[in-house]
């Protein structure tokens, strides 16, 4: 036979609040699926061979200096390391969150020294000390506590793959900068071998006048031509300036030895555009995007918002308690007293606030769905405009090199005939612009390409993986 045993009233509330813990109010969080298109309407790459975009694809270009570019920008870079103080910040708040639900120890101790009088001319000296500790635990009766941390851990995350979504936005700003930059060089090279043959024509011109072959009309119209091709290339060179200074901002490399490395690079390359190696578009791509997975977690974070909200308005129970001595000079021994018991909180009216709060949490609940809803349209906007630009120029480039070099075996055949005397200038002048803009359209389709590459590149995530991510370390 059992003997039942009863336990302390003062204990009751606390163990029905030990049962209470697991409840929740409010709704529950499901993780949304992007809704992802079966098929893009844009033709896919011919050329990808099944090889998947990752972390390391810029080492795949035929230009080692691009990656290392890419790496010094990474390196000193003042927006990931915004980034990575705001993960900072989102950590300590979820410490803060976490240590909200924990009970706290709080220690008082004092010291009192005073003076009293105990008859007409007669007052005493005496001393008192205390030390006590405090102990307080909030139940985390409706979820309340729990969800908070949850909130912060999702911000967390969040802010993690903001991390993650800036490194690939700043590759693709230093590759796009670095293949202009070499875009612009094959230009200058261009327009200073047109400027040379504009000058050459000048001079052969002039002297044609002398001997009274030509016409001053003549001599006019190369004079023009000769002080165009050479604000071209003086244009051309000034632009080419610029991308540099884009590249010491973005890189944090000084400018002269940036130059330096530009040029031992344009060496290697033979002033030509790099080349990428082609990769596939995978079928989860929405999911491998950091900006995805950071407005999915902001909506998570503000689900969580509306289960804290609804806590707010329900009872809160706490227990509490202390236990201290007090020591008095001149009076032996020490008293010791204790205290432990629970304190409900029941919300009766405070003007709608509570409720009021629920409202905005919901409201901001829908405005973290509409946002996420926004990124993964236009994500499939993003692929989907990459791919068609990509598309273009691949099928672009066979007539756009066609076309060059027919239109140079033009310009030598003008340029044969007006040397030999039986040209005509103005038919020179006209080869010359046509193969001038034909030689320039190759180079500017080449930029192209290797821009939709690289824009397809952070479209489907920057070799970004929700699976295969690793956080930064805490700073």
């Amino acid at each position: 036979m059992f003997t039942r045993m009863r336990l302390p009233a003062v204990f009751r509330p606390f163990c029905l609040a030990c049962g209470l813990t697991a409840c929740t109010v409010g709704p529950v969080y499901q993780t949304p699926s992007p809704a992802a298109p079966e098929r893009y309407a844009a033709p896919l790459p011919l050329a990808s061979s099944g090889v998947a975009a990752d972390m390391g694809w810029w080492a795949s270009f035929d230009d080692p200096l691009l990656a290392e570019l890419i790496a010094e920008a990474r390196r000193g870079s003042p927006e990931l390391d915004q980034a990575l103080a705001r993960i900072a910040q989102a950590r300590a708040l979820v410490a803060s969150a976490r240590g909200g639900a924990m009970p706290s120890l709080a220690l008082d101790a004092s010291s009192l020294r005073g003076k009293a009088g105990v008859a007409p001319g007669i007052s005493v000296l005496s001393t008192s000390s205390s030390a006590g500790l405090d102990a307080s635990w909030e139940i985390d009766l409706y979820g309340g506590l729990r969800k908070s941390a949850d909130a912060a851990q999702a911000r967390l995350d969040a802010r993690v793959a903001d991390w993650h979504g800036a490194q690939a936005s700043l590759a693709a700003e230093v590759a796009n900068a670095y293949i202009g930059q070499r875009a612009c060089e094959a230009t200058v090279l261009v327009l200073a071998q047109d400027s040379a043959s504009r000058e050459q024509t000048a001079r052969l011109t002039a002297q044609k006048i002398q001997a009274g072959l030509g016409s001053q009309a003549d001599g006019m119209l190369i004079d023009a031509s000769s002080a165009d091709g050479r604000q071209r290339l003086v244009a051309q060179r000034a632009e080419c300036d610029l991308n540099i200074k884009a590249l010491v901002a973005l890189t944090g490399i000084a400018e002269a030895p940036l130059r330096s490395r530009l040029a031992a690079g344009a060496d290697h390359l033979g002033h030509a555009l790099p080349k990428p190696a082609a990769f596939t578009v995978p079928a989860n791509a929405l999911t491998q995007r950091p900006d995805i997975a950071a407005a999915e977690r902001e909506l998570a974070a503000a689900s969580a918002d509306i289960n804290v909200a609804q806590a707010n308005r329900y009872p809160r129970l706490s227990l509490s308690g202390n236990i201290g001595a007090t020591a008095l000079n001149g009076v032996s021994g020490t008293t010791v007293g204790w205290s432990f018991g629970p304190s409900l909180s029941l919300p009766l009216f405070d003007g709608g606030r509570r409720r009021a709060g629920v409202e905005q949490a919901r409201a901001r609940f829908d405005e973290a769905d509409a946002t996420y809803r926004s990124k993964v349209r236009g994500a499939v906007r993003e692929i989907e405009e990459a791919l068609v630009r990509l598309d273009a120029a691949d099928r672009r480039e066979t007539d756009a090199d066609a076309a060059a070099r027919g239109y140079e075996r033009y310009l030598h055949v003008s340029a044969d005939k007006f040397n030999a005397g039986s040209g005509d200038l103005f038919e020179l002048e006209d080869a010359r612009r046509t193969a001038l803009a034909s030689r320039q359209t190759v180079i500017a389709l080449r930029r192209e390409r290797l821009a939709a590459w690289i824009a397809l590149y952070k479209a489907v995530g920057g070799g970004w993986s929700d699976a295969a991510t690793t956080s930064p370390s805490s700073t």
